[in-house]
């Protein structure tokens, strides 16, 4: 079994879905001790932006050695989400989206023909089979019914792209209100590192 742990927190040791993402990853590794972990950082090591330039590039294109470093660190990131069997994210919610290193990411590995194809009833997505665990942190409420919740850009995204891709098998881990003091903060995570022990029963 494989597993691939993407962060996208540009916060550091400070992030709370980077604490929470750790803990997921720690979970599924206490249950199945051989699982084979893949890290990927994109604060740390980011993924270029789609361009028109890549999709010239993926025509036959020339390109210069520049972009096509670029491509190639792309391709890798593509090959180690098809070769998950788990991937865990920490997608903390920026401006109500998500980070935007996070979604240069998701560009990257949304490619007709290896995550998804056109049929003539529409898009068939090609990930299906994988387990997906989202470390979600947000400084308001938006979930259950809150007034914020129209304003949820981020968790709403999440699930509609990797159900685009064929991946049904999707959980939140949340923390919410991690903002809103400090009682609420420490309240939010230690609420979801209980959802998170649930992983393993």
């Amino acid at each position: 079994m494989k597993l691939l742990h993407v962060d996208s927190s540009i916060l550091g040791p400070g992030s709370v879905s980077r604490d929470l993402s750790a803990d997921v990853v720690a979970t599924f590794k206490g249950r199945q001790p051989d699982l084979t972990v893949t890290r990927l950082d994109l604060a740390a090591t980011p993924i270029g932006h789609l361009t028109a330039a890549h999709l010239a590039a993926a025509q036959g294109a020339p390109v210069d050695d520049a972009l096509k470093a670029d491509v190639a660190i792309g391709l890798a990131a593509l090959e180690e989400f098809l070769a998950a069997d788990i991937v865990v994210i920490g997608a903390p919610m920026y401006n109500l989206g998500i980070p935007s290193q996070l979604k240069a990411w998701i560009d990257r590995i949304s490619i007709a023909g290896k995550t998804f194809r056109y049929t003539e009833q529409g898009p068939v997505g090609l990930c299906g089979g994988k387990k997906l665990v989202i470390a979600s942190s947000r400084g308001g409420v938006y979930s259950g019914g809150a007034p914020a919740a129209a304003y949820d850009h981020q968790e709403t995204y999440l699930k509609a792209a990797f159900g685009f891709l064929g991946i049904t098998d999707i959980t939140f881990i949340r923390a919410e209100g991690v903002a809103m003091g400090e009682e609420a903060r420490n309240g939010a995570i230690a609420s979801a590192k209980q959802e998170t022990a649930a992983l393993a029963a």
